[in-house]
C-alpha cells in the first residue's frame, strides 16, 4: 500500500510540457551539485548535499508531459542509522491536466512515517517541491542548493 508514502501536490497555470521540463531540470530546483543527465529514459544522475546526503537516481519511467520516475539505486544519508535507507525507493512525478491547470503530484515511494529519515526528508522534499520547483515552473527561477566547489 502506497497511501503513507510522502506526497505533495501542486496546481499551476502552466502547460504540462513546461511542468515536465522543470521537473527534469534537477539543477534548477533541487541542487546544483548534480552530475549526470536527467532528460531521457535510463539516464542516471547523482546529487550531493555536502557530506550529509548522496544519492544516485536512474530514470526508469519517462513519458513526456505525463510522468517521470526515478529509481534510487544508491544512497548515503549520514544523519540516520541506516545510511542507505533511500536505496531502492522511487521518486514519482505525475503530471495531469486538471480544469485548465496542470497538476503535479510528487510521491517518494518508500518514504513512509515509520522510517527514520521521514521527518527530515519529508520536510526537505516539501520545501523543494512547494517552493523551489513551484517557483521554477511558475517564474522560471527555482532555488536549488548552490554548487559547492571541491577544488581549492
Amino acid at each position: 500500500m502506497t497511501s503513507s508514502d510522502f506526497t505533495v501536490t501542486l496546481l499551476v497555470d502552466q502547460d504540462p510540457e513546461i511542468v515536465f521540463a522543470a521537473v527534469n531540470n534537477v539543477a534548477g530546483w533541487w541542487t546544483e551539485n548534480v552530475e549526470g543527465d536527467s532528460h531521457h529514459l535510463n539516464d542516471a544522475f547523482e546529487v550531493r548535499f555536502g557530506d550529509v546526503h548522496y544519492s544516485r537516481q536512474q530514470l526508469i519511467e519517462f513519458i513526456p508531459a505525463q510522468q517521470v520516475v526515478w529509481l534510487i539505486t544508491d544512497s548515503q544519508l549520514s544523519f540516520i542509522s541506516d545510511k542507505s535507507e533511500w536505496t531502492g525507493t522511487r521518486v514519482v512525478f505525475d503530471i495531469t491536466e486538471n480544469g485548465g491547470q496542470t497538476q503535479l503530484r510528487f510521491t517518494h515511494q518508500g518514504l513512509k512515517p515509520e522510517i527514520e529519515c521521514y521527518g527530515a526528508c519529508s520536510n526537505a522534499w516539501g520545501g523543494y517541491i512547494r517552493n523551489s520547483l513551484f517557483n521554477l515552473i511558475t517564474t522560471g527561477q527555482g532555488q536549488p542548493d548552490w554548487k559547492v566547489e571541491t577544488e581549492f
